[in-house]
């Protein structure tokens, strides 16, 4: 995985390649019940409150700690290109929605090469502090926990694939 963090520009930008095929990995990434299964780091867990995956539309979520303790995030889709590209504006936010601003931009591509799929995401952050908290609550590690549940699951749905 490459991560890096370029406070000048506020930005993060994340690659990391899949050994799975892109509609594999564009499935996980927009499918709430796929999404639920890898996107928070362990021991934490990822609950899907509303998904509704195109322009306009949003994903409200928790991030549940094993003690019950939910932190809510918004995500508004801005922009889809079925299998190859979405744009989403995240904020932390309350139980009813809320947001928490400032929040940030993110890009996700997708890209089918020999059989496996490279994620490239670049999130941009509406202000340094922003972009240095998220680095405080374990962006990067939380990050690398995600993919390798990522994997995992990849892998589990590839070989239900075969069968």
């Amino acid at each position: 995985m490459e991560f890096i963090v370029n406070k000048e520009t506020k930005t993060v930008t994340i690659t990391k390649e899949f050994a799975a095929e892109p509609a594999l990995v564009w499935d996980a990434y927009t499918r709430p019940e796929l999404l639920d299964q890898w996107w928070a780091p362990k021991p934490f867990s990822s609950r899907t409150k509303v998904m509704d995956f195109r322009v306009g539309g949003r994903r409200f979520y928790a991030m549940v700690s094993p003690e019950g303790v939910e932190r809510w995030v918004l995500q508004k889709y801005s922009s889809i290109t079925p299998k190859t590209n979405f744009k989403l504006f995240n904020a932390f936010a309350d139980a009813d929605e809320t947001p928490e601003l400032p929040g940030s931009d993110w890009d996700l591509n997708f890209t089918g090469q020999n059989g496996s799929t490279i994620v490239h995401i670049s999130i941009y952050n509406e202000s340094l502090e922003r972009l240095e908290r998220m680095i405080a609550m374990g962006f990067v590690e939380g990050t690398e926990a995600q993919f390798e549940n990522l994997e995992g699951l990849l892998e589990t749905l590839s070989q239900k694939g075969e069968e």
